[in-house]
């Protein structure tokens, strides 16, 4: 079975209404970070994520981390911690069904600089848009289990980490 290794960002700015995070909606459907999809459905019309993708040869998890918020969601953010990781294993659409054990590792970011959505024009293969929402209730909007769980994660480091 094939490995993949990939790591991203579950970035927060503060503002006077609460913590915000940064989320993307993908071009398409691509494999379930987190395996199971909870909550949906064919139907459902709006597909929220967090920034991720592959760890390039050399790079480490938190560089890809930081690189694919700023590819994703032309954000600069600086890393405060690890958040987790998520293991699953998906097939392959695109190569006959061949399947892979994937790993990908969250790391909770703040926000420094940057735009939201203002990404390169060869990003709009991968991403529809990026977006800031509400932190307090990110959970119930994101599509796959294993991103809720990390939103969760973040939810408690911000309730014990006061000075963030």
């Amino acid at each position: 079975m094939l490995r993949e290794i990939s790591a991203g960002g579950v970035v927060l700015r503060p503002t006077p209404a609460g913590w915000e995070v940064a989320v993307i909606e993908p071009q398409k459907e691509s494999s379930p970070p987190g395996g199971k999809k909870s909550g949906a459905r064919k139907s459902q019309k709006l597909l929220l994520a967090l920034p991720k993708g592959l760890v390039d040869p050399g790079e480490k998890a938190e560089q890809t981390a930081a690189r694919e918020v700023q590819e994703e969601t032309g954000l600069t953010a600086s890393i405060v911690t690890k958040l987790g990781d998520i293991k699953y294993v998906y097939a392959r659409t695109w190569a006959g069904g061949e399947r892979v054990f994937k790993i990908v590792s969250f790391y909770l970011l703040r926000y420094q600089s940057g735009s939201i959505d203002q990404i390169a024009d060869e990003m709009r293969i991968e991403v529809k848009r990026a977006l800031w929402i509400p932190l307090a209730g990110a959970a119930a909007k994101l599509t796959y289990r294993g991103e809720k769980d990390m939103i969760d994660r973040a939810q408690q480091y911000v309730a014990g980490h006061p000075e963030l």
